[in-house]
């Protein structure tokens, strides 16, 4: 009765989301910010009654929005209810089974699991020393492409320049740039290469740096060509696929720029603050563009970092997996929350 599919799936294991409120919590990249004041007056002002009705499907306001904000064309933009949704129809839309897909061994690990879901050729090159992705490893790849950039969970970021290597390289594949962490990040987005490459897709989400991570939105730019089959996907899949307060929600977010800017600052001031301490510390930390960091301290087991810091009512992230196991990735809180973490962190040496 179970089709062959649910039988290979190993669904992505996400953070802890406890409601206790006694706890610090710094295992999923959220904002520390509330979103937006232009968001909350779209909530205070929202037409309940209008709930009767269906989304708009194409959600056209939105979609516009977003596509003045990045200065391209509306037909190149797919709004969605996450990255993760817009990751599920490109994998769906542009892969049949046993296809090659290359991505890096140590990253967002939904990757994995669509590429298992599909029935897809992983080929993951391992990162270098440093946790770096190493360009020459996809200037030959013989499948689609998908890159987070920052990468998650190192948080090390590269310049589009390599991405472009790579875009040139290979323009009858697909580059997926998976860009959740690009507003912590300086000037990393491949959203320029757009204009020269047909076959970009870039990702982006709300759930971090627009401190919306309880509304699940996000969307994909890319050629007409490209976004038009993932269109059909989503319009065969889930046509419905955003509420009517998400798209109003979304469009005054994105167009809230300087608050955007103001909030990412004080999360890249914070999280260099923390890097020093612990680095000062004697802790190994990732040179990170992201929203988070991760950490290691020679001679401890990252599992006792990350227990050590729960048993002090401070939530972050530990990966069983090889070459990281011994890291924490601690998402950046508001500065008392940190300096909490420093000073827990402190004891451990």
């Amino acid at each position: 009765m179970i089709s062959k599919l649910v039988t290979r799936l190993e669904p992505y294991v996400p953070g802890e989301q406890l409601n206790d409120k006694h706890y610090i919590k710094l295992n999923t990249n959220e904002s520390p910010y509330p979103p937006s004041p232009a968001v909350k007056a779209v909530l205070d002002t929202f037409t309940y009654e209008d709930l009767r009705l269906y989304s708009d499907p194409e959600a056209v306001v939105l979609c516009n929005t977003i596509a003045k904000t990045h200065g391209v064309s509306s037909d190149m933009v797919l709004a969605v209810g996450g990255s993760d949704e817009i990751l599920s129809y490109a994998f769906m839309a542009f892969f049949d089974s046993g296809d090659k897909v290359w991505y890096p061994d140590v990253t967002y690990g939904f990757y994995n699991v669509l590429a298992k879901m599909f029935g897809l050729n992983a080929h993951t090159p391992p990162l270098d020393a440093d946790f770096r992705v190493n360009i020459d490893d996809y200037i030959k790849a013989d499948g689609h492409i998908i890159i987070a950039n920052p990468n998650a969970p190192t948080g090390i970021a590269f310049a589009p320049s390599d991405i472009e290597s790579i875009l040139a390289a290979n323009k009858d594949r697909l580059f997926i740039a998976d860009e959740a962490y690009a507003a912590f990040s300086s000037d990393k987005s491949c959203v320029p290469l757009l204009k020269r490459y047909e076959n970009l897709l870039v990702i982006h989400t709300y759930s971090k740096s627009y401190s919306l991570a309880g509304m699940r939105l996000g969307y994909a730019l890319g050629a007409p060509a490209l976004v038009d089959v993932l269109r059909r996907v989503k319009n065969s899949f889930n046509p419905y696929n955003l509420d009517r307060v998400s798209i109003e929600v979304g469009a005054a977010a994105i167009l809230d720029t300087r608050y955007l800017n103001e909030t990412a600052a004080k999360t890249i001031k914070t999280r260099e603050y923390t890097r020093e301490k612990l680095e000062r510390l004697g802790f190994h930390v990732l040179p990170s563009e992201s929203n988070f960091l991760f950490v290691r301290c020679d001679g401890v087991e990252g599992i006792q970092l990350y227990q050590t810091l729960r048993d002090a009512g401070i939530l972050v992230r530990h990966f069983n997996k090889p070459r990281i196991r011994d890291f924490i990735r601690i998402s950046i809180g508001m500065p008392k929350d940190m300096d909490k973490v420093i000073e827990i962190l402190e004891d451990c040496k």
